[in-house]
């Protein structure tokens, strides 16, 4: 496989991406998985579509519910998984912090990443100035029509929505990416691939377009020291 640029990330020879900002950083690794590979994660969630956020320490693989894990314990890999979903990617570049978020439309509605945001801060102290985000291979609004009791759930976050009865395409990566800057993450420092999981079925599993098959896309982080 040949290394690539994509907006901002590079799909590596092993198959994974990883987002160039956050290789400035050479504390933490970290990737977004693709059909021909997927990064290690020493803990992962039983994922819900909740709001729920976990601190990975002591925690074993999969031992929990929820759709958020934060740590800053070194050498502790912690991951979600997703075929559709958003995953979410963030480095505390000051506390040197890191979290993996599941965002699903139901997550994404309860603005889990602000949730996750604010448990970074009581454990950790993390600011959200300091905080980098990526955000990975997702479903994107040209793929993703929902019923109008979903599309209702969004209003607020797009304001500059018309009136409309019946099903509405809508971009779910945004509206995380909306909840990372009213929670004060610099604009500079959000990191979207911009790549849709259901357009580009060649890459990336997507639960919509193959509801029959399980595959699974890992995203990951770690804090190397």
């Amino acid at each position: 496989m040949v290394s690539r640029l994509t907006n901002g990330f590079q799909l590596a020879a092993d198959g994974i991406y990883r987002c160039c900002a956050f290789q400035e950083f050479l504390w933490q690794s970290h990737g977004f998985g693709t059909r021909a590979a997927n990064p290690e994660a020493d803990v992962t969630l039983r994922q819900i579509h909740s709001d729920l956020v976990l601190n990975a320490d002591g925690l074993t693989d999969r031992q929990c519910e929820g759709d958020a894990l934060i740590t800053n314990k070194p050498h502790l890999s912690i991951g979600v998984r997703t075929a559709d979903c958003v995953p979410i990617l963030l480095l505390d570049s000051r506390q040197r912090a890191i979290a993996a978020v599941h965002a699903g439309w139901r997550g994404s509605a309860h603005a889990i990443v602000r949730a996750t945001l604010r448990k970074m801060n009581a454990d950790f102290g993390t600011e959200p100035a300091d905080i980098y985000a990526a955000i990975g291979p997702c479903i994107r609004e040209c793929c993703y029509e929902v019923g109008q009791e979903v599309a209702e759930r969004f209003c607020v976050t797009f304001p500059e929505w018309t009136p409309h009865a019946g099903k509405r395409h809508v971009d779910l990566a945004e509206a995380n990416r909306r909840q990372m800057l009213s929670a004060g993450v610099p604009v500079s420092s959000i990191f979207d691939i911009q790549t849709c999981t259901s357009c580009q079925i060649e890459s990336f599993y997507s639960f919509r377009r193959e509801p029959q098959n399980p595959g699974r896309l890992l995203s990951a982080i770690s804090r190397l020291a």
